[in-house]
């Protein structure tokens, strides 16, 4: 068990977690521990421009596992992992006019920025050499409570239940802008095939694109991905590689697509 007073030492997430309640949470203690503990904390409450989430559902993220390994530097410790967070208000701190209490929000990967330098005034607060990360310097959502930067938060569509939309908030968000800035053409290629390309792969099939995805030789797990989301056969005729599978069918919307599979060192 932590001590009483648990410090997170984050701008948005307030210093002292020792609050009106207690509540359970698994928590990075020592850096580069591989593993997450187990504690008994106080519940946060929302400071100005912050909003208390009662957590219903949080993803893992490879990003997650880079924390808890001690892959990225100088996280806050003890930290509270866990990016992809899907909760409902419970209370909204000052200046919040956002949302309500009941309202069910996501929380992502960017927790806070400056809002001053030249990338938030440009809107491109995810390049902010001050920003802070759920997680990583804020506690993310391995807990009951949450806290978090009202500004930095989605409402969730109600079609959206609170299984599927975890990987929404931070692989969709990704992978999206990734595709948006990709164009509009027939072909698309995706390069590794993560979390992020499983779920853009999904849109890029459903708006009737011929997916080229690139993974490494003898990748069968990666293979069978992309299988999954395309149905369609899987060749790679450009490379010369050897098929791991060779499969003809539909996808789940019955359209059918040409999906080709490159192993690639690169």
């Amino acid at each position: 068990m932590l001590p009483e007073r648990f410090n997170v030492g984050s701008d948005s997430c307030g210093e002292d977690l020792a609050a009106f309640e207690r509540m359970r949470a698994m928590a990075l203690t020592r850096p580069g521990a591989g593993k997450v503990d187990s504690v008994d904390v106080g519940v946060p409450e929302p400071r100005p421009g912050e909003i208390l989430v009662r957590v219903l559902a949080c993803g893992v993220c490879r990003t997650d596992l880079h924390v808890v390994d001690g892959d990225l530097p100088e996280p806050t410790i003890p930290i509270v992992p866990g990016h992809e967070i899907v909760g409902r208000v419970e209370q909204v701190g000052d200046d919040v006019e956002t949302f309500v209490p009941g309202e069910r929000v996501g929380v992502p990967w960017l927790g806070w920025s400056c809002g001053e330098c030249e990338f938030c005034r440009a809107q491109r607060e995810n390049l902010c050499r001050r920003a802070r990360y759920t997680g990583y310097q804020i506690n993310g959502g391995y807990a009951e409570y949450a806290v978090a930067d009202a500004r930095f938060c989605f409402p969730l569509p109600a079609q959206y239940d609170d299984m599927d939309a975890p990987p929404l908030l931070c692989a969709g968000l990704i992978g999206y802008r990734a595709y948006r800035m990709a164009g509009p053409g027939k072909r698309l290629g995706i390069y590794g095939f993560g979390a992020a390309a499983h779920v853009i792969t999904q849109v890029a099939v459903h708006q009737g694109r011929d997916v080229y995805a690139f993974v490494a030789p003898g990748d069968n797990h990666a293979y069978r991905a992309v299988l999954s989301v395309t149905g369609g056969p899987i060749v790679a005729p450009q490379l010369g590689l050897p098929i791991k599978e060779d499969v003809d069918g539909e996808n789940p919307s019955g359209t059918r697509r040409d999906s080709r599979v490159c192993g690639t060192d690169a």
